[in-house]
């Protein structure tokens, strides 16, 4: 009896301890077909359409691009295309750029946004103006900067009244924090109701 349960306890160890190396592909065997995926990287990962030079690089293996949403399931589909489309735009120009240099131009770009084609204009135009306000800062401070300029949301006209409500609460308690502990507060006050 010993031995049966020593025998299927290995298997179920050399199998847990396998599996890991069983589910990476390698050349030949993977959704490349029969030519090497371009850097050993995984469907997604690869150089693609609209991604520039540098795109990609510093992220943790299996994070890849998300692909385009589809603007048929979204609640306002000409916003959500324009928004695409603003966005394809703002990729074209920047292409030549890479890492936080990118990262600026991408978003001086979409400052370019029409925000009368946006789901919802004042807030599109809010959110521009917070952005001019708080352009020479970078990283949390810029975060935390945009987190307080911007003013609160219209609820009276959300699709969801009551959830807005919860999250202005929420927004207004956790202001002063930044990065994790900003999240651990929302997780907090949503927990808490």
């Amino acid at each position: 009896m010993k031995t049966r349960l020593m025998i299927i306890g290995s298997a179920l160890m050399a199998s847990l301890l396998c599996l890991p190396a069983m589910a990476q592909t390698g050349p030949g065997t993977g959704p490349c077909g029969a030519a090497p995926c371009p850097g050993g990287m995984g469907p997604g990962m690869g150089p693609g359409p609209g991604m520039g030079p540098g795109a990609g690089q510093g992220m943790a293996p299996g994070m890849g691009r998300r692909g385009p949403r589809n603007c048929d399931q979204a609640q306002n589909p000409e916003a959500c295309k324009a928004h695409q489309q603003a966005h394809e735009q703002a990729r074209a120009a920047c292409q030549d750029k890479v890492g936080p240099e990118r990262k600026q131009c991408m978003g001086d770009q979409m400052q370019n946004f029409d925000c009368a084609k946006s789901g919802n204009p004042p807030q599109c135009e809010a959110r521009k103006k917070v952005y001019q306000e708080c352009k020479g800062q970078t990283g949390p401070a810029f975060r935390q900067c945009v987190q307080q300029k911007m003013p609160p949301v219209e609820c009276s006209t959300a699709t969801d009244p009551k959830r807005c409500e919860q999250v202005q609460k929420a927004r207004e308690a956790c202001k002063d924090k930044a990065g994790p502990d900003y999240m651990g507060c929302l997780r907090a006050q949503f927990s808490g109701k």
